[in-house]
């Protein structure tokens, strides 16, 4: 679909979207996500240029489907993929993929760190994608060194960043925003670093007593991106890992230098989205994202969770989603999703299936809380499906048909009882929803309260 739109642009200095939208144009991803999201061209084309909201969009990713993240539209969901050196492959990472986009992911990022070539892994996710796709460039940086903090210099996160641009990555966590004289603030933490590209840098940096790489250089970051259309996802190393350190003193150092970076990335028009913590309790959940809007410019915030309780490992897709639909319903425009394996282990196809659908019911609970025009309209009819028993309308606009229609038939599978007026719980006789009160009957009722009331009066 994009070929077209993004040939006349090649060659160009800056593709970016942000780009061409301060230049007053409405390009065609513009006007494609405008559509998606039921909203005028121009209000998308003044809220990319504000820097409020950011379509993803690499030129080399053309069988992508644009969409944007910002706060003027729906809430949306990233699912993390990604093979590792113990567990899983490309066939199976591209099966992740397709399961995400199947249970309603808006973006997926490629967490690989081995499992197989990293670039053909990569390459095979960006060709079957169709919705944008993110990268944390720095585990390939590392991975190309063997891991020897010695060998990795500036010049490797660099070539890695331009390849991951080059495949067609739409936007890529870049940690710039930890800076050494940051470390000695998580002394008082109870987790520390948390952060896989943040411990890296950290390391980095204490191994050679020399600032953040990716800080000192990122104004070549934003040369590479400007010829590609690449997002920054400015990536908060140091988030906190557990409620005890949430909201601490390197959190949101860390945050003021993000701000300065978003308005860094703006004065050349890329685009960029600010990531954010973590594990924060929920009283503390607004405090955080008004303050990413404030130290930020009002760039969008993407969250992972935020997990709301640290006791419930096997269970953080409930703990998190919890945080992530506060997060959502306070300003947040990309929720991150977290799986059942959380903590303990690489997801499955298992995990990633129960961890997007607890975030998009996250992220829908948010647009319904933020009265978005017709985000309740699928619930009205879903409970009009409901109270009609019309079991197959309802599975159809399930977030998860097929798990639907999987416990339903766990009881009373056959096909008469898709008609059915009862389900297994109340059985035929106790099913409330049988009680169909008609509007004659409403009448006379209403009569007969008239007349009681009247009497009472009376006496």
């Amino acid at each position: 679909m994009r070929t077209q739109w993004v040939a006349k642009r090649r060659g160009q200095s800056n593709v970016s979207q942000m780009h061409y939208a301060r230049q007053g144009l409405i390009t065609e991803e513009m006007d494609y996500v405008a559509k998606r999201e039921g909203l005028p061209p121009e209000l998308i084309r003044e809220e990319v240029a504000r820097g409020r909201m950011i379509i993803p969009a690499n030129i080399n990713h053309p069988n992508l489907e644009p969409m944007c993240i910002g706060i003027a539209s729906k809430c949306k969901v990233n699912a993390n993929i990604g093979a590792s050196p113990n567990s899983s492959d490309l066939d199976e990472e591209v099966a992740k993929l397709n399961l995400a986009v199947k249970y309603g992911a808006d973006t997926v990022m490629d967490l690989s760190t081995g499992g197989g070539d990293l670039d053909t892994i990569r390459s095979a996710i960006i060709k079957a994608s169709s919705v944008p796709i993110g990268t944390v460039p720095i585990y390939q940086a590392m991975e190309s060194v063997h891991g020897n903090m010695d060998k990795l210099c500036a010049d490797d996160f660099l070539h890695i960043i331009e390849k991951h641009a080059q495949q067609g990555v739409d936007y890529m966590t870049i940690h710039a925003g930890i800076l050494i004289e940051h470390l000695p603030l998580v002394r008082s933490r109870l987790t520390g670093i948390v952060s896989r590209g943040g411990g890296i840098i950290a390391r980095w940096m204490l191994h050679h007593h020399k600032q953040n790489p990716l800080y000192t250089h990122f104004d070549d970051i934003i040369e590479i991106f400007k010829k590609y259309d690449v997002s920054f996802s400015l990536g908060d190393s140091l988030r906190p890992g557990c409620t005890h350190d949430a909201s601490d003193e390197a959190q949101l150092a860390e945050l003021k230098t993000l701000g300065q970076l978003t308005r860094r990335a703006w004065e050349h028009d890329l685009q960029v989205m600010v990531e954010g913590p973590g594990h924060v309790p929920m009283d503390q959940i607004e405090f955080n994202v008004r303050k990413q809007m404030e130290e930020c410019s009002e760039a969008p915030f993407y969250v992972l969770g935020p997990l709301v309780t640290d006791i419930a490992p096997g269970y953080d897709h409930i703990t998190s989603a919890i945080g992530a639909a506060m997060a959502g319903w306070y300003g947040t425009a990309m929720l991150c999703y977290v799986t059942p394996k959380e903590h303990l282990g690489l997801p499955d196809a298992e995990d990633v299936r129960n961890g997007l659908i607890a975030y998009k019911i996250a992220a829908h609970a948010a647009d319904i809380a933020r009265h978005r025009p017709g985000a309740r309209d699928r619930d009205d009819q879903l409970s009009e499906a409901r109270y009609n028993f019309d079991w197959n309308r309802q599975f159809e606009l399930s977030l998860d048909p097929e798990r639907a229609k999987e416990y339903h038939d766990e009881t009373l599978p056959a096909d008469i009882y898709k008609t059915a007026e009862f389900c297994s719980m109340c059985g035929p006789k106790f099913c409330p929803m049988q009680t169909k009160v008609d509007a004659d009957a409403l009448t006379e009722l209403e009569k007969f309260l008239a007349e009681k009331d009247r009497e009472k009066v009376a006496k």
